[in-house]
């Protein structure tokens, strides 16, 4: 780096690296001065980017509007580097600020050094997003950033490689934006990595990953984490030669400054260009204040390596190349570092004085409360109450939970019987309920989309004319996809055999030929980073299908479906978005594989994704249209029994929508309600037949959705009915059927209206064993239902219906 690069003067030069050592001296102090807040009570934990502030400097330098980051918590330097955070805001997170003015990011959601750039605005509409410099919602769990990661970088290609899209040049523009990831060296030992690792060298996009390699994960040396001890020269196989695809791969020290300039540059305009994936080993970097505040590195590491480190920290080994090169004196950058420290002292106490400045009105209006009552309250129980507001005056820097806690206890010895004038009691109550609204708000808001929710779409029927043709349910799908990838060309579908297959089960045939490799497209077989592709370009306005092959494949991306698509709209505070379809298919085949339906471990694992459960194709058609009309993201499970199945054409296909969350009354019933979905419906009907001899009349409901359920109640109104309620599908006992009926007995309190116990049918504790005869006696069927109902009727009149077994 010499003072004639791009032709500037030495004076512009010294300019820049005189900034650039500022910055890193800012970025260094605020870690301190964070730590010592933690230490001192002020925050409850912190972790911070120490040690890693030059290379990230040098990244984002080639960081340019319409890029995307992909990151995870060291990165506060290339946050400040790129405009994208400032002093103050980084203090606001440490302290959980709840403002999204203060706290853009995730306001107080998550903690420090969790970055997000604000994609939506008000309305639910994206932004200029290649006007912007963009930061993906970070997440905790180690390597969870890198598969979305392929989505933010596949998106570019998929921009610059289809013609139609041109017209969306407020995603992008021409696809020439880059997608960068950071990891630490110690999670690339995660699978999460080798998977992103395999499939960009595969895809040949433009992404490029930072791994900071400080030696250590937490106080694991990398020798027990990293085969060589370099993940570079592991990822030599992978490495982009002459004629094939992969990787370029540059490996450069974390303490020179000049050499990560000069690398950064080269590398970033290679995969920007060129849609090369780039991956920078930054090497010899330190962790001055070891992992987070929960510890102190001295407890692991040598005398020896402290030693290096201190010799090696990036930051004076800057301040040296600086002297040697005589570009400033000993006197300017102790003013530098002086003015440094200045400035964060000052962002530290802003952020601090307007964070406090919340709980001081709440516990103003509090004590006013308290110490101005005027009820009996204050002669009976007065010393009571008086003390534990002294308990309250102990507490230094009190917070929400402090004063909430304080304000139920004074309520349980507040009188309730003032006459003539208003109560403690009420008042408190009244405050009670005031804050705990405006915390709900705070804390629990957005886990869906407000203002485009599948929840609220108009339902359209399917439309038959005279002339019905019946067609296989596979034919059905097909012919509903054909529609909408004709008129979207933002929609695009991709996963195991889906492209020149056309799936197993031929709901995409013949689809790839027609609309080409970009529109429907083949993977590998690595379902976190399917997933992780279609999270990413769903976050840059797209508007991907990712196709799961199996049911039980879904456990290979659960963590990434759970802990980054489920929580993104929430973690963000409704800043972010990825609308991503995920489809797969389930239920019903004999075996241990692809036949389980663990509907609960996704109910409950995925609480920001909705969960569709069709019965048949037309259905499933129906789900995909509406959800492509809206903002959340959703899992749609097709029956894996109703492919071949036969159902009527619909004539406005790609038109036809199903709204999420309403229970369809299959047919109407006076005895009992049986509760059920997907492949669960046809086996009721069959039970039914039978039962109708018994002169049993049965009302079955067809839930749709799982996540979510009944949003209008509707099934209590059978219940009110029949006064009997089984529910039925082919989860684990204690599984979907229990999240039913507490959703039905206690939400919608059905309980009043039995006339005798609930019941439950449900698989057995384990999977489905092989063979018709391993699935008849581990799964539920027609004679189990007609049995427990029956059962039920016996129980309620056994004179009537004498026992069976």
């Amino acid at each position: 780096m010499e003072s004639t690069r791009d032709n500037i003067s030495f004076e512009e030069f010294k300019q820049e690296v005189l900034n650039d050592y500022k910055l890193a001296k800012v970025s260094r102090h605020a870690s301190l001065l964070g730590r010592k807040e933690v230490l001192l009570g002020k925050a409850k934990f912190g972790i911070f980017g120490d040690g890693k502030e030059l290379a990230q400097i040098a990244m984002a330098k080639t960081f340019q509007k319409g890029d995307w980051r992909s990151g995870y918590y060291r990165d506060q330097t290339f946050m400040l580097a790129a405009g994208m955070l400032t002093v103050e805001e980084l203090f606001a997170q440490l302290y959980g600020d709840t403002s999204l003015e203060r706290n853009p990011s995730n306001g107080g959601r998550a903690m420090n050094n969790h970055f997000a750039s604000r994609s939506i605005a008000e309305d639910g509409s994206w932004k200029h997003l290649s006007e912007l410099k963009n930061s993906s919602a970070d997440i905790s769990c180690t390597a969870g950033q890198m598969p979305r990661l392929i989505g933010l970088a596949y998106a570019s290609k998929y921009f610059r490689n289809n013609a139609a899209l041109a017209a969306f040049d407020h995603l992008s523009k021409n696809g020439n934006e880059v997608a960068f990831g950071t990891i630490g060296d110690a999670s690339t030992s995660e699978g999460h990595f080798w998977e992103t690792i395999n499939a960009a060298g595969v895809l040949q996009i433009p992404m490029v990953i930072s791994v900071w390699d400080d030696a250590y994960g937490i106080s694991v040396p990398k020798k027990l984490q990293t085969t060589k001890e370099s993940i570079s020269l592991v990822l030599k196989g992978f490495e982009k030669q002459k004629g094939t695809n992969g990787i370029r791969i540059y490996q450069v020290k974390g303490w020179d400054y000049v050499g990560l300039v000069k690398a950064y540059q080269e590398g970033v305009t290679l995969s920007r260009e060129n849609h090369e994936p780039v991956l920078f080993h930054v090497d010899e970097l330190t962790q001055p204040l070891g992992h987070s505040t929960s510890g102190s590195h001295e407890r692991y590491k040598s005398v020896e390596q402290l030693n290096w480190e201190k010799k090696h920290d990036c930051i004076l080994k800057m301040e040296e190349w600086i002297l040697e090169k005589k570009i400033a004196t000993p006197t300017e950058l102790k003013q530098i570092d002086e003015a440094a420290l200045k400035e964060v002292r000052q962002a530290q106490k802003d952020a601090w004085k307007v964070f406090r400045s919340v709980f001081d009105g709440y516990k103003n209006d509090l004590v006013k409360l308290i110490t101005h009552r005027k009820c009996q309250c204050a002669s009976q129980n007065g010393e009571k109450i008086d003390a534990i507001m002294g308990d309250l005056e102990k507490v230094i820097n009190p917070v929400k939970e402090d004063l909430m806690r304080t304000a139920k206890k004074i309520l349980r010895y507040a009188c309730n019987d003032c006459f003539g004038r208003r109560s403690l009691s009420d008042e408190l109550r009244e405050w009670i309920r005031e804050k705990q609204l405006e915390n709900v708000s705070l804390y629990s808001d957005h886990l869906y989309s407000k203002v485009n929710s599948p929840l609220h779409i108009q339902k359209i029927e399917p439309y038959y004319s005279g002339g019905m043709i019946d067609e296989n349910g596979s034919d059905i799908l097909r012919r509903n996809f054909d529609a909408l990838l004709e008129n979207d060309p933002r929609i695009v579908v991709f996963g195991e055999d889906s492209g020149k297959l056309g799936d197993v089960n031929q709901g995409l045939a013949g689809l790839q030929e027609k609309y080409g490799e970009n529109r429907v497209a083949d993977t590998g077989i690595r379902e976190t980073t399917i997933i992780g592709q279609g999270i990413g370009m769903a976050m840059r306005g797209l508007r991907p299908i990712a196709e799961i092959q199996y049911l039980d494949y879904l456990l290979y991306a659960l963590q990434t479906m759970s802990d980054d698509l489920a929580t993104l709209h929430w973690r963000t505070v409704g800043g972010q978005k990825a609308p991503l379809i995920v489809r797969t298919r389930g239920h019903r085949l004999e075996g241990i594989w692809h036949s389980g339906s663990p509907m609960s471990l996704l109910i409950n694992s995925l609480r920001g994704v909705h969960i569709c459960v069709p019965r048949n194709m037309t259905k499933a058609a129906a789900f995909y249209n509406a959800l492509l009309q809206c903002d959340d993201p959703a899992l749609v499970i097709e029956p894996l029994n109703a492919y071949r199945l036969k159902e009527a054409v619909p004539e406005n296909l790609g038109e036809f929508t199903q709204p999420l969350g309403v229970p369809e009354l299959m047919e109407e019933g006076n005895d009992i309600t049986i509760v059920t979905y997907g492949s669960c419906v046809r086996i009721a009907q069959d039970a039914m037949l039978h039962l109708k001899e018994f002169n049993i009349s049965v009302e079955l409901i067809d839930v749709q959705t799982l996540l979510p359920f009944d949003v209008n109640h509707t099934i209590v109104e059978s219940v009110k009915k029949t006064g009997k309620i089984l529910f039925f599908d082919e989860d684990v006992p204690g599984g979907g059927t229990a999240y039913m009926m507490q959703k039905v007995l206690e939400d919608q309190k059905a309980f009043y209206y039995l006339d005798s116990p609930p019941r439950t049918l449900c698989g057995r504790d384990h999977r489905p064993a092989y063979t018709s005869d391993g699935d008849y006696f581990s799964n539920p069927n027609a004679d189990d239902v007609f049995e427990y109902v029956y059962e039920m009727m016996h129980e309620y009149n056994p004179k009537m219906y004498k026992s069976l077994l």
